[in-house]
């Protein structure tokens, strides 16, 4: 797993520094969902710390309360499972829109484990691995990309970050009255990652993504978690899962339940203005590209798609 010596002397000393200077001498919580991003602030967390508590929000036999668990008894950290259930999962929806304003069905879905957390958590300090994925490239969309696409992906990813989640995120926060601590998105851990030769970074396969970060947890004495299988979070907790059965009962589609309920909320009925929800699955390099030019058009994806669309039925005389 061992980068070739890549990997620059302050990344590890800027990591471990963040988290000692947030939580030294305090009770915290950790949003943990089991994996490396999460597992590595909680154990860094246990050295400096008054007490650490581990937060893991799912169903009843989800993947990350079960990896929580497993991490909880490795640490020897005291863990609460925040339980997510089809019976409060319309409630939380609802509120988390109440809360932060978003309409966003993927952002609402993401986030909903974090919001759950910060309900449930006693202390006023939340830890979060928020940021790996895109820093140290945690997604599969990574895997095997050339360097120009590899920046285009990360970039993007960077950007949605901090102009939709981590804003998001604050209003939580505030919502609740908690402080959220972002290691990985420290500016001096950030900088180190910089330094990196993005080849260093490029994961080859599956399993050596995040090996820059693993090499990081070796180091310190938690080689274990380099070997710990993650989901996306949505996926992980059973979220996705809620909401989709949910959705079915109503003949709706996913995208569209989150926006009857956003209406509920905002407005204080259904909206019967909204337009249809078209779902398609396409190269993440392609999108990219192609809302990039959009944009310079002047045009959003949706216009784009409904000219096609009209563009169809009139080749076909419809």
């Amino acid at each position: 797993m061992n980068i070739c010596g890549s990997m620059p002397e302050g990344l590890k000393d800027s990591i471990v520094d963040i988290i000692r200077r947030s939580v030294e001498g305090k009770h915290v919580g950790v949003a943990c969902s089991g994996g490396l991003d999460s597992g590595l602030v909680s154990a860094i967390a246990k050295e400096y710390a008054e007490s650490v508590t581990l937060y893991t929000c799912g169903t009843t036999n989800a993947f990350d309360v079960s990896m929580a668990k497993d991490l909880s008894k490795r640490l020897n950290l005291p863990f609460v499972h925040v339980l997510i259930t089809k019976g409060n999962i319309e409630d939380l929806i609802k509120e988390i829109v109440t809360a932060t304003g978003v309409s966003d069905p993927f952002t609402i879905s993401y986030e909903l484990q974090l919001f759950s957390v910060c309900k449930e958590a006693k202390e006023d300090i939340i830890l979060t691995g928020q940021g790996a994925d895109e820093y140290f490239m945690g997604c599969a969309k990574y895997v095997g990309q050339t360097r120009d696409d590899f920046e285009l992906l990360k970039n993007a990813g960077v950007e949605r970050l901090m102009n939709v989640s981590v804003p998001c995120e604050m209003e939580i926060a505030k919502y609740f009255g908690k402080t959220l601590v972002y290691p990985y998105l420290e500016p001096s851990v950030v900088s180190e990652v910089e330094k990196l030769d993005p080849e260093s970074l490029i994961p080859k396969d599956m399993d050596s993504r995040k090996s820059v970060l693993k090499d990081v947890a070796a180091e310190l004495g938690y080689g274990f978690l380099a070997e710990r299988k993650k989901k996306s979070s949505q996926y992980g907790s059973g979220t996705t899962d809620l909401i989709r059965a949910l959705a079915k009962e109503r003949g709706v589609g996913y995208a569209n339940l989150i926006a009857i309920y956003y209406d509920e909320v905002v407005y204080g009925q259904k909206s019967k203005e909204r337009g249809a929800v078209v779902n398609a699955r396409i190269d993440p390099i392609v999108k990219l590209k192609a809302e990039k030019i959009l944009m310079e058009m002047g045009k959003s994806p949706s216009d784009a798609i409904e000219e096609f669309y009209r563009k169809i039925i009139k080749d076909h005389g419809e």
